[in-house]
């Protein structure tokens, strides 16, 4: 299959920067068209890319990294007679309302960089023991913490390389079956430094 801007029906190019973007239907994906060939017949320089959307239930999304990758592990406190213990939660473990979670998100980026944005999504059931917002220090990194209705979110003025833990508390505070939603963490300037965790689905009794 060729494609030859604005010749394709519904295609149009942007004037002066040329750029254009086309779109087919899954049942119009064939295998050969996973080999692509770009002719630029001009003399300067063009660049693009492909790829393949489309739409998934949150819990079931899996991890997907980078140079740069995050990883997300949930804990439950639990009370013994020796103290507080915290456990990781097992995939199909009930947790009751009143549970503590314990959140941790773990980064690892094989170079320094700069700006990053990291936002975690939360089960409808959670909410956070902080609920403000401001500048904070952490697991060997400076950011500012935003908690929303729906996510923490946290903006790294620096991101040396190496290895780094944040954690936060939640309450669970509704029962039902919740997903928990996917961490996610990408550069500002280098979109293409990005990273998710995979999706987890939360059942309270």
């Amino acid at each position: 299959m060729k494609i030859i801007p604005g010749e394709k029906e519904g295609m149009k190019t942007e004037a002066g920067t040329g750029y254009f973007k086309t779109s087919w239907h899954g049942s119009e994906i064939k295998p050969a068209m996973g080999n692509i060939t770009v002719t630029n017949p001009n003399n300067h320089i063009a660049w693009g890319g492909a790829y393949w959307q489309y739409f998934e239930d949150l819990d079931r999304i899996t991890t997907a990294a980078s140079p740069l990758s995050l990883e997300k592990q949930l804990f439950v406190r639990e009370l013994t007679d020796n103290g507080p213990v915290t456990k990781p939660i097992e995939e199909g473990q009930v947790l009751k309302t009143g549970d503590k979670v314990i959140v941790r998100l773990i980064i690892r980026s094989d170079r320094n960089m700069d700006y990053v944005q990291l936002t975690d999504m939360r089960a409808a059931a959670l909410e956070p023991v902080v609920q403000l917002s401001g500048y904070s220090y952490g697991g060997g990194l400076g950011f500012y913490k935003s908690v929303t209705d729906v996510s923490m979110q946290y903006f790294i003025r620096r991101l040396p390389k190496g290895t780094y833990v944040l954690e936060y508390p939640l309450m669970v505070t509704q029962q039902g079956e919740f997903s928990n939603g996917i961490a996610t963490i990408q550069s500002f300037y280098a979109p293409e430094f990005a990273a998710h965790s995979g999706g987890v689905r939360l059942t309270v009794r």
